[in-house]
């Protein structure tokens, strides 16, 4: 063969597969080693020595240290069989170590691929010279992609599994989120805005706190951009999943009253002991916090650490003089205790009975006995709560039953009465001398 058609190609295959030459041509000396070996029936690594003329195209091959003159040629089917084996092996062995270099250092970064097929629900596309898979929890649900369509996806994981290099990635993660975000918004990449915390329920709603770094760039507004350009973007590009971007604040009751928007909270009561914030809603507001199926408060408690539980005056107020009316009946307690409790967060008779005797001894100061004694009272008072609320929800579900039996026993009706109602119809158009359908008929016949 032609010097340089072998080092043509050569560096084509090193371009290709982003493998360095020099490390092809290592691979086709030790070839031709295994091809002399065989050609010798030896096992001797230290007998023979190759050399590749990179001028000539041409295997230098050595014995002992003296030159080998024997052409490759010469070698024998059996030994240029087994030169061919050893070379592919080889440099699979290189392009899977590329492949691992180069991805491993590309974890977290946005790429687009291209989809191939689905294999057991996962999908498999093409980055770059790479296969790469996105598992089916990784995934957006609903969303399916034709061969050939455009993929854009987080580089999540590279592994080696086997002889093949695993690569996973995602469209679920919540880092893909960000990095759409660094993508479509420049403030962000360029870290003048932060993206302090995020919580997301894939395929459905994010929600996103945002810092400005700089006091003259309005964090929210700029993730928005004009008359919401960027956050469009994004949100098209997830097929219509909601983005809340709400505004950071080191004070968790701000952060929550944040997170919980579009609600408008009246109050928040913070229990660090427990981890919870009672977050208190007019009426008309409850549906709102909560959100759809509980979204919006589960993806805000994700979003803040805290466990939210969100009331109405009437049931804040409610908890309040039933724990009043539990811990006065208690010897020893009086009401500038229940104003401290407030004040830390404890406002149900559960939060006296979750936190235990311990740290009422060293919040209110009392003995260990009137703290064991405050805690049975509210364990006790909170059965008998629990057991109304069940029977409240219980009833509260029996009268939307029987709304909806009575709400479809009118409608039959309704249909029932139809036909009557026609015959009123005539009735009505004889007496006031109109005609009737029946009388047209028998006038024609």
């Amino acid at each position: 063969m032609n010097p340089q058609e072998v080092m043509r190609i050569l560096d084509s295959i090193a371009r290709d597969r982003n493998i360095d030459r020099s490390l092809l041509i290592h691979d086709l000396e030790q070839a031709m080693l295994s091809a002399v070996r065989k050609y010798f029936g030896t096992i001797d690594t230290d007998e023979f020595t190759c050399e590749f003329d990179q001028l000539t195209g041409q295997f230098n091959l050595f014995r002992m240290g003296e030159p080998l003159e024997i052409p490759p040629g010469e070698l024998g089917r059996i030994s240029a069989q087994t030169f061919k084996q050893v070379m592919i092996q080889k440099f699979r062995d290189d392009e899977r170590n590329s492949i691992l270099d180069e991805f491993s250092g590309r974890i977290g970064e946005i790429v687009t691929g291209t989809a191939q097929r689905y294999e057991g629900g996962a999908l498999v596309a093409t980055i770059d010279r790479a296969e790469a898979f996105m598992p089916r929890s990784e995934q957006i649900p609903g969303e399916q992609f034709n061969a050939g369509e455009r993929v854009r996806c987080l580089i999540l994981d590279v592994r080696e599994q086997g002889s093949q290099v695993k690569i996973v990635i995602s469209r679920a993660h919540p880092d893909f989120i960000k990095g759409l975000f660094e993508v479509e918004v420049p403030e962000v990449a360029e870290r003048i805005i932060e993206l302090k915390v995020l919580a997301r329920e894939a395929g459905y709603r994010t929600k996103i706190a945002v810092a400005s770094i700089d006091s003259r760039v309005d964090a929210v507004g700029a993730c928005v951009g004009v008359r919401g350009s960027r956050i469009k973007n994004i949100v098209d590009e997830l097929n219509g999943e909601k983005i809340d971007i709400v505004r950071w604040n080191e004070s968790s009751q701000i952060l929550i009253q944040n997170a919980l928007k579009p609600a408008e909270i009246q109050e928040v009561n913070l229990c660090f002991e427990l981890g919870r914030a009672t977050v208190v809603v007019r009426d008309d507001q409850l549906s709102l916090a909560i959100g759809k199926r509980g979204q919006n408060v589960r993806l805000a408690a994700r979003l803040t650490g805290w466990d939210i539980d969100i009331l109405t005056p009437e049931e804040f107020n409610k908890g309040l003089e039933v724990l009043a009316d539990t811990l006065l009946s208690v010897e020893g307690m009086h009401e500038t205790m229940l104003d401290r409790l407030a004040a830390l967060g404890m406002v149900s008779v559960f939060d006296i009975e979750e936190v235990g005797a311990e740290v009422l001894v060293n919040e209110l100061e009392i003995d260990e006995a009137t703290a064991q004694k405050v805690v049975e009272a509210a364990s006790e008072r909170a059965k008998v709560v629990a057991e109304q609320q069940q029977k409240d929800k219980e009833e509260a579900a029996k009268r939307r039953e029987e709304e909806e039996a009575t709400g479809a026993s009118l409608l039959d009706d309704l249909v029932g009465d139809a036909g009557e109602s026609s015959e009123a119809d005539e009735a009505a158009a004889f007496i006031l001398g109109e005609e009737t359908p029946g009388d047209s008929e028998n006038k024609e016949s």
